[in-house]
């Protein structure tokens, strides 16, 4: 049986806490940022935590079982 590859896209969005939860980057924080306000960016520049109806799914996706 071959071995099962992790989704090489999601390894480089997501990554573990010590504790076994899932971090992510906020969204809309790469580019276009002169428009925002500095509360805004400095509220997207903190990661978070997946939500738990997609846990699932980026589990999948990062071979974790």
């Amino acid at each position: 049986m071959p071995k099962v590859k992790t989704n090489s896209g999601a390894k480089k969005r997501f990554a573990l806490t010590g504790t076994g939860k899932i971090k992510r980057k906020h969204a809309y924080h790469s580019h276009i940022l002169t428009k925002k306000s500095k509360k805004r960016k400095r509220v997207l520049d903190h990661t978070a935590i997946v939500e738990s109806a997609n846990v699932q799914a980026v589990r999948e996706l990062l071979c974790i079982k």
